[in-house]
């Protein structure tokens, strides 16, 4: 997630860091860093539409509402990619990996990420096992929509 150079600005003491997909500056936190530079990725690198990703989505689960750090739809609006960002200091546990597949009892999607800025794991549903199977690579926007199609 090299090459990213993000837009900081310091508001009444408190450092902000503008949020490419929310268009407005929020509170810049540790984990927050993580997930603009991954939004950076997405878009950047991997070719995702910005107006197909969402940030903070509410997600209700039995009494609750969660919010997914980050996802990304397909042109259909149907929900593609689901990714949980945490601080660079925050070991990816799995807790972290329970707490990414409640989201997914409920948003249904091909393709998990969790990342902590130096550790990155992405995970594609494979419909012959029935499962999640860690990959080495992400493929880009396009491809991932071709083969969220053809796996289902």
């Amino acid at each position: 997630m090299e090459n990213f150079i993000p837009r900081v600005r310091i508001t009444n003491g408190k450092q902000e860091i503008y949020d490419v997909v929310r268009k407005k500056f929020v509170a810049l936190m540790p984990e927050e860093l993580v997930r603009q530079q991954l939004l950076h990725y997405l878009t950047a690198v991997k070719k995702f539409p910005s107006g197909l990703l969402q940030v903070e989505v509410p997600v209700p689960y039995l009494r609750h509402t969660y919010r997914a750090d980050i996802v990304a739809y397909d042109r259909y609006l149907k929900p593609l990619l689901i990714a949980e960002c945490k601080a660079p200091d925050v070991k990816i546990t799995q807790e972290i990996c329970e707490q990414i597949a409640r989201y997914n009892l409920v948003l249904k999607v091909p393709y998990l990420l969790i990342t902590n800025g130096q550790q990155h794991l992405f995970y594609r549903f494979t419909k012959e096992q029935n499962n999640y199977m860690l990959v080495d690579e992400m493929a880009d926007y396009k491809e991932l929509v071709l083969k969220s199609n053809t796996h289902k």
